[in-house]
């Protein structure tokens, strides 16, 4: 059966309801097909049963330090990780179940489950369904990449989405991987009471930060007794008795490390392998990503790229703008580029990190002339307050335009404080406008005036 559709959107995830809803509401008729699951990774596998996770993990690492409030629990703590589970799912089965319900209620949309397939550069496959349309938007997500490593075949492993099933603590998970999902979980675990060690081959923990961004992140996580071993030039995996056994060829410790479980975070690999983009000869890179324009269209004309799948952000909040870049610019006659974005994320172990533009190294490397603030969290009275002073804020201005170019704040809080960096940032404004401000007292982001105020050229 043959189907002609106003647009088509392969992939209910960040971006692709929103923009079902906003083509619908211009008068459009619109396919949507979804394989799985409704909500795409932020639903399912990612942000919202990952910060569930973290939320019990804090309350288990908090009981613990009740002592230090005057608040005494008997001890030891007890963790029912089915509990811990179920509440995770609850959470995001809530969150997928009102996707569903959204998409399937728009008027002038089609909700097709199954799995697309190009047939042409207008045309795609659901199915015994041929659909056609002018326009096409491509929201497929992506997965954990597995590396082809010796051995990995001969072993049970975990990723991001399937380390989610688990109802029980692992006795030892080691964590291959010392970037953002892998210290997310090592940290987590260890708060259920995990013994864990993370393996990265790097030789420190997320690279793409300041030195001392990654040292400040290792201390506080070997604070709480979690084992970090970087420089892993080689790695290789077998069975054991106890698990698994994870060979390292790092720079100092044992060569073996034997887990109970293993987790793989070591990256990630755009959906596209199987969607048949050669058909409509939509150009990809060698990991399967999209290359897209600034305004996120492909190299066929009529076919976009949004999510994770593009490469441009591959972040939740990142997909969510590329729904606007592109509802924008079809939509209300405007001309929105992914260049303008101001990019930021965050880490969220805890104390968390919230980033925002480009690290002091990649200012300095450019050449400007740079004023750096810095103060650490020990100064910040509403840290001090909680009893959680690990940590530093820092920020980076060009001294000539008075600009700001970035900011990183590790700490309490840390994740919501840095937006009144980034919004100072995309108003385009001089960092003496937020210089200015009064926030509000105790907050974490009173100090950042301060810190501006104190700020020093770099030498």
């Amino acid at each position: 059966m043959s189907r002609r559709f106003d647009a088509i959107i392969i992939g209910a995830g960040q971006a692709g309801p929103p923009l079902a809803g906003r083509l619908t509401d211009a008068g459009m008729s619109v396919a949507l097909i979804e394989r799985k699951l409704f909500g795409g990774t932020c639903v399912n596998t990612g942000c919202m049963p990952t910060k569930t996770l973290i939320a019990s993990a804090y309350a288990a690492h908090l009981a613990r330090r009740g002592a230090d409030y005057g608040v005494m629990i008997d001890m030891p703590l007890r963790i029912d990780m089915a509990r811990v589970k179920s509440r995770a799912d609850a959470v995001s089965a809530n969150a997928r179940a009102n996707v569903e319900r959204w998409v399937r209620g728009m008027k002038g949309c089609t909700v097709f489950k199954g799995h697309a397939r190009f047939l042409g550069p207008d045309t795609v496959s659901v199915g015994d369904e041929r659909l056609s349309a002018p326009r096409i938007f491509i929201n497929v997500g992506g997965r954990a990449v597995v590396p082809d490593w010796p051995g990995i075949d001969q072993v049970p492993y975990l990723t991001n989405t399937s380390v989610l099933a688990l109802d029980r603590v692992p006795e030892h998970l080691v964590v291959i991987g010392g970037s953002y999902i892998g210290l997310e979980f090592a940290q987590m675990y260890r708060r259920f009471g995990a013994e864990v060690t993370v393996v990265e081959k790097g030789p420190r923990l997320i690279a793409r930060e300041d030195e001392d961004v990654s040292q400040a992140i290792r201390e506080i996580l070997e604070r709480e007794g979690i084992t970090i071993r970087v420089g892993a030039e080689c790695i290789h995996v077998a069975s054991h008795a106890k698990g698994v056994a994870v060979g390292v060829d790092c720079t100092s410790g044992e060569p073996e490390i034997v887990g109970s479980h293993l987790l793989l975070a070591v990256g990630r690999r755009s959906n596209t392998d199987d969607l048949g983009l050669d058909r409509a000869g939509v150009a990809t890179d060698s990991r399967g990503t999209i290359q897209v324009d600034d305004g996120l269209a492909t190299n066929v004309p009529g076919i976009w790229a949004l999510g994770d799948c593009n490469g441009r952000g591959a972040f939740t909040h990142t997909a969510y703008n590329d729904f606007e870049i592109v509802a924008a610019n079809l939509l209300d006659g405007e001309k929105r580029k992914v260049s303008d974005r101001v990019p930021a994320y965050a880490l969220y172990i805890d104390p968390p990190l919230g980033r925002v533009g480009v690290t002091e190294a990649e200012a300095r490397a450019s050449g400007r002339s740079l004023l750096v603030g810095h103060r650490p969290m020990s100064r910040v009275g509403r840290a001090i307050e909680k009893g959680e002073t690990q940590g530093f804020m820092r920020v980076v201005v060009d001294a000539q335009t008075q600009k700001i170019l970035g900011a990183a704040i590790l700490g309490t809080g840390g994740d919501e404080a840095i937006h009144g960096i980034l919004d100072t940032m995309n108003a385009g404004l001089s960092y003496k406008a937020l210089q200015r401000a009064v926030p509000i007292h105790p907050t974490v982001s009173e100090l950042i005036p301060t810190m501006l105020a104190g700020m020093k050229i770099a030498r």
